[in-house]
């Protein structure tokens, strides 16, 4: 592995930012795992960092540019930022795709625990670890977000989800309710972190009947997918998905109470994308309304206000996140026509957007196995750390140190 400056001067040299809202001096940015093995976190809403921000979440594998496998094992661990970024192995799992990794992810309110999702035998399970201690407790039922206080997870049907869309599911198991558009016994699950208890708390028959589905016709098969708890882990958004017999697909944004009770339809036209709670009651999401067209919109829960976020300074869908204190939004961009992909920071209170580098997506990083950049922040929000091949060493996990720039 480059040491941090050599790292940071070629990936700066090769990717300067092109500015065009501030100016700003260029962060300080190195690469912070190491090949021949690939690394990457997966999704942008979940904890990377440690409360002490010293261990970064990673998988680790040994492959890229293929569809995993049901046998495809690939390595869970940590990096330690204190110690010339050392690769810290602590576990295995074959449940894993692409774009949202094993849901990875620090327990919050944990200094020390981190739960990830595996497969045994005819069904899907999730790990518990003490990294100190090394103690692990096994659950019989995957997770995808934890509440706020780390007592319970919620988690769609990851069959389903492999079924309707693969590459956001897990491979390894068919879905028992394959041939049902919409069934009745499958949808979202609550688990309880202590003891393992598991409940439907949401149907997918249910929630077809609530509303209007936007253009349904005959043959449209339902699911859901990302799902979020606030951050007092009082409520949680998923998205209501049905995908066309063409393969095209539509979403409803919708949130509930962590019993499944209270379900509200909060962006209902079908086109909700990328979304993150700002705070307990307000969620910025991607989508389409008739006041600005495309764009990013800050939703109320349980209420009718609608506010457009950045209408010329964040004009393309990304992966929002705020930084803690909820003033600054983090985002990227999908690959442009150079193959660049922009991180970038955004505040829409004084519309300021700060660039904080390009960085390059080789054409072979397409499709399932594509590599977006997924911005991630610290707990202390100093840093980001984000998935890229930019170096041609495959995808790695790099360390952006925004500490400087002028927030």
């Amino acid at each position: 592995m480059m040491s941090g400056c050599g790292a940071a001067g070629l990936a700066m040299m090769a990717h300067r930012a092109k500015r065009t809202w501030a100016e700003e001096p260029e962060p300080k940015v190195r690469v912070i795992t190491r090949g021949p093995q690939h690394h990457w976190f997966g999704y942008y809403d979940k904890f990377e960092f440690d409360p002490s921000d010293r261990y970064v979440l990673s998988m680790e594998t040994d492959f890229e540019h293929r569809s995993p496998r049901a046998d495809d094992e690939i390595r869970i661990g940590m990096v330690d930022l204190h110690d010339n970024d050392r690769w810290i192995e602590l576990g295995k799992t074959t449940a894993w795709c692409w774009q949202q990794g094993c849901m990875l992810q620090w327990i919050p309110g944990s200094n020390s625990e981190v739960i990830w999702n595996d497969r045994q035998g005819d069904h899907f399970i999730c790990h518990i670890m003490d990294v100190t201690t090394r103690e692990t407790r096994t659950l019989q039922h995957p997770v995808y977000t934890v509440s706020a206080d780390g007592t319970t997870g919620v988690a769609p049907d990851f069959s389903r989800v492999q079924d309707v869309r693969p590459g956001y599911g897990y491979p390894g198991l068919v879905d028992p309710h394959k041939e049902d558009l919409a069934p009745g016994d499958t949808g979202i699950f609550s688990v309880d972190l202590a003891s393992g208890h598991q409940d439907l708390i949401i149907s997918i028959a249910e929630v077809v009947e609530m509303g209007t589905i936007p253009r349904a016709e005959p043959g449209i098969k339902h699911y859901f997918n990302h799902l979020l708890f606030n951050p007092y882990g009082e409520r949680f958004i998923f998205l209501h998905r049905w995908r066309y017999p063409n393969g095209k697909r539509l979403s409803r944004m919708l949130t509930a109470n962590p019993d499944g009770s209270d379900i509200r339809i909060v962006d209902g036209n079908g086109l909700t994308s990328h979304f993150i709670w700002r705070d307990k009651n307000h969620i910025l999401a991607w989508s389409r309304n008739e006041s600005h067209g495309a764009a990013f919109y800050l939703y109320e829960d349980g209420g009718d206000k609608i506010e457009v976020v950045g209408k010329h300074a964040m004009p393309a869908d990304g992966h929002c996140n705020y930084l803690p204190g909820g003033e600054w939004i983090v985002n990227d961009t999908y690959p442009d026509k150079n193959r660049e992909q922009e991180v970038y920071l955004y505040h829409p209170g004084k519309d300021q957007r700060i660039s904080l580098g390009r960085y390059l997506s080789p054409p072979v990083y397409t499709g399932e196995w594509r590599c977006d950049t997924h911005p991630r922040a610290s707990r202390s929000g100093n840093m980001l750390v984000i998935d890229s091949p930019h170096l041609h060493q495959g995808r790695q996990l790099h360390l952006i140190d925004i500490s400087a720039v002028n927030l």
